[in-house]
């Protein structure tokens, strides 16, 4: 079975603070992100709402395109996600693994 890698971005509210992350098992990151376990950025603003998810099948890929994100504008962040969720919907249910 081929490795599946996720960079994804999570959002508090429409427009609102982001978080750009990556993973190999975006359920179970999810499932961090909102258990509030772990101390750090998500816990301290609430960041629990999956807004944007890309799929790579390396991880040198997936490393090299969250960087990437990191260093964008905030506003160009807004229409990405805005150009497949314009509603800022909670995308977790609609995962397919």
């Amino acid at each position: 079975m081929q490795r599946r890698f996720f960079v994804y971005i999570l959002a508090n509210t429409k427009r609102g603070v982001l978080y750009v992350g990556v993973t190999s098992d975006i359920t179970r990151r999810l499932a961090e992100h909102r258990s509030k376990l772990a101390p750090g950025f998500t816990i301290d603003y609430g960041v629990t709402h999956l807004v944007y998810v890309e799929e790579y099948a390396s991880i040198l890929e997936a490393r090299a395109r969250e960087h990437a994100l990191k260093r964008w504008r905030r506003s160009w962040k807004f229409k990405l996600i805005e150009s497949l969720n314009p509603e800022w919907r909670d995308l977790s249910d609609d995962l397919i693994l």
